[in-house]
């Protein structure tokens, strides 16, 4: 029997006659006809690659004096201010970065000691 004769066969079935042919093919060959999610969507609930990152400092470490100088070189602030961001560690000291730049500054933390992640 040719594809096209099962075809022309499909077809004349009533939906309920449909049904009853996919739940029986899906047990003789231990199949489901459930269609894939991504495929579901036709490709439109495609998933935005993240160009933006927030840099967090999860702990200061051992070293913090010295995590609290590099704070002060990448983020501009006052010695009160970024030590104060250091002591409130989980904390997000850079917001919105692109990743190059994100991952600079989390080299730069994470050579003195820090645990950063980047978000």
């Amino acid at each position: 029997m040719s594809n096209e004769k099962i075809i022309e066969m499909i077809k004349e079935m009533s939906v309920l006659e449909l049904n009853d042919l996919v739940k029986a093919i899906e047990e003789e060959f231990g199949v489901t006809a459930a269609a894939p999610v991504a495929a579901a969507g036709g490709g439109e609930a495609a998933v935005e690659e993240k160009t933006d990152f927030d840099v967090e400092l999860v702990d200061a470490g051992a070293s913090k004096i010295k995590v609290i100088k590099v704070v002060r070189e990448v983020t501009g602030l006052g010695l009160k201010e970024a030590k104060a961001l250091v002591d409130e560690a989980p904390k997000v000291i850079k917001e919105a970065l692109p990743e190059a730049e994100a991952n600079e500054v989390k080299e730069k933390l994470e050579e003195v000691g820090a645990k950063v992640e980047l978000k």
